[in-house]
This record gives structure tokens, sequence and C-alpha cells, in this order.
């Protein structure tokens, strides 16, 4: 369980520092995905996280600030929440059936959250100006799992077609190129 907390704290961090970097008047500037802008991320990851993570585990959603008045507040009480839970060995060992199977809490987190937030970490970055290093240990987890799931996720719409980039890339631009963002 150490593992995939320590995990969870290297990529939250991650998005905490780019978050934390993000002055107001540049929450509302275009980002990746297509359509989206910078505070989109945050309210992406506020809305569709705790749908599966929390609410599958019966666990009580905290009481969000507005991500459009306090975007970097309403991230920090995402990432607490699911902290929370990680750092509580019941609950992190807990299974519950979310789609698409069982999975104890701890793994989920890691398997839907975790991964789910190294990339919009990158999002934001570039919405906001931030020349955004990701963690290369998590980059080069993320991406291998991705890989032999390519044609799940591409059917699935949250990938677009992957970009092409030279074959001596490195693996934080393939795999952003993998998931049909141009880095």
């Amino acid at each position: 369980m150490t593992e995939l907390i320590d995990r969870f704290d290297t990529v939250t961090n991650g998005f905490t520092t780019v978050a934390e970097a993000v002055s107001p008047d540049d929450w509302d500037r275009p980002a990746p995905p297509e359509g989206w802008v910078a505070r989109d991320v945050v309210r992406h990851l506020v809305e569709w996280v705790p749908s599966l993570v929390l609410d599958g585990w019966g666990i009580e959603r905290p009481d969000f600030p507005s991500v459009d008045d306090d975007p970097l507040a309403a991230w920090l009480t995402l990432r607490d929440a699911l902290r929370a839970g990680l750092a509580d060995p019941t609950i992190a060992a807990t299974e519950a059936d979310i789609m698409p199977g069982r999975f104890r809490y701890d793994v989920a987190v890691d398997m839907f959250a975790t991964g789910d937030v190294l990339i919009h970490t990158w999002d934001l970055g570039v919405a906001t100006g931030q020349d955004v290093v990701l963690d290369p240990v998590e980059v080069h987890r993320a991406y291998e799992g991705m890989l032999p799931m390519d044609e799940v996720l591409r059917q699935s719409g949250h990938y677009g077609p992957r970009v092409e980039v030279p074959a001596e890339a490195d693996e934080q631009t393939r795999m952003i190129a993998f998931t049909g963002r141009q880095p």
C-alpha cells in the first residue's frame, strides 16, 4: 500500500505545484483537451474522480469549493479526500464493485485517479504557460500501462488519435502524443 500512496503523493504534488503557480487571470486560458480552459482541467477531476472513486466506496463527498471561484481550493479538497481514504487502512483495503469491475479502494485510486492527474498536470501546465516536466518514473509506468490498451482507450473516447512524434522523442512526449495531445 505504501507504494500506491507514494505514487499518489508524487503525482498529486506535481499537479499541486502547477496549480499553485497559476495566476488568477490564467484560469481562463485555453487548455488541452480542445474546448477546455485551465479551470476545466480541475473541474473534470473534481466532477469525474469522486463519482468513480469516492461514491463507489460510499465515502461522503467533501464540500467542494466552486471551481469557478477557487479552482485551487477545489483541487486541494479532492486531493485531500482521496489521500484520507488511502491513509485509512480499512478504507484502502475495502473492495467495491465499480465500472469496470471489483477493486480495492487504493488500487482504484491508483488506476483511475493517479494516472488521470498525471496527464492533466501536463494539460494545466500547457494552458498556463508552464514548462511541466512530469515525474519520469510515473510517466514510464503510465505509458507502459497504456500501450497494451491502445484500442480500448481510443474506443472509449477518452483519447483522440495518436499524434506522431519523432522516434527520438522523450517518453513524456511520446506519452502525451499517445493520448492524442499535441506535445
